[in-house]
């Protein structure tokens, strides 16, 4: 199994989430995190990156945007050695590099990707390009040994995570099922409370939230935020 120093951060631009999305009262930017995975059988990346869009686009999120090889570069690798890919959805912040993997797996949940076959979902060229193979998935699937695929569906309804079972510990790589650590962090602490016994009113929080946490993730990372959520004691808590 990987090592949880084979879980490797990919810097793939930011962009700027203006004021009526920000829920700050001003604008706020947000950094668009990849992931590379180490398998026994090539090299994984969860989310490619952001699709160049329409001028429209472009001017409400004011992306900068990192080129895929050029940040692929910068962690000492090259397109040619991506054999899977992983969406964790279809949004152009996340599947933006996408056309330039053609001929390798991209797993995706069958509801996400007929979702991104619709209006204003996303960018048509990003879902549908030469040479695309899709695996779709009808819920949670492991993949190669110790990497499942488990829903975590809220942001969008196909929306998916990946888990990664690693000698040292097991990483969640959430993308965007919380946007932040601080959210999943609430969710986790909620969920405690009601093991523990803590009456209600509690906070509500979804399924999945329980589906990781038995998975006793070690570390949980997200898409859009440099922050990581960590386990205050790894194993059998």
């Amino acid at each position: 199994m990987p090592s949880i120093a084979d879980v490797r951060k990919l810097d793939l631009g930011y962009f700027v989430r203006p004021a009526e999305e920000s829920g700050t009262g001003g604008p706020k930017v947000e950094p668009v995190i990849g992931y590379l995975v180490r398998l026994r059988s090539g090299l994984l990346l969860f989310d490619t990156g952001m699709g160049v869009g329409p001028a429209e686009l472009d001017a409400h999120y004011r992306p900068v945007r990192t080129a895929l090889p050029q940040a692929l570069a910068r962690a000492g690798h090259a397109l040619d050695e991506i054999t899977h890919v992983v969406n964790c959805h279809l949004h152009f912040d996340h599947c933006g590099g996408n056309p330039l993997l053609p001929r390798r797996p991209i797993f995706v949940q069958r509801r996400e990707l007929s979702m991104a076959r619709g209006d204003a979902y996303t960018l048509p060229d990003l879902v549908d390009f030469p040479d695309v193979i899709y695996e779709c998935l009808d819920g949670e699937a492991e993949i190669e040994t110790g990497i499942f695929i488990v829903p975590t569906p809220g942001h969008t309804e196909g929306h998916h995570s990946l888990v990664v079972r690693c000698d040292d510990g097991t990483v969640v790589l959430a993308g965007q099922a919380r946007d932040f650590a601080s959210e999943y962090a609430a969710d986790v602490l909620a969920l405690r409370a009601e093991r523990e016994g803590v009456g209600q009113p509690l906070p509500d929080f979804a399924d999945w939230v329980i589906r990781l946490d038995d998975l006793d993730p070690a570390r949980v990372l997200f898409a859009h935020d440099h922050a990581v959520w960590e386990a205050l004691s790894w194993g059998g808590r």
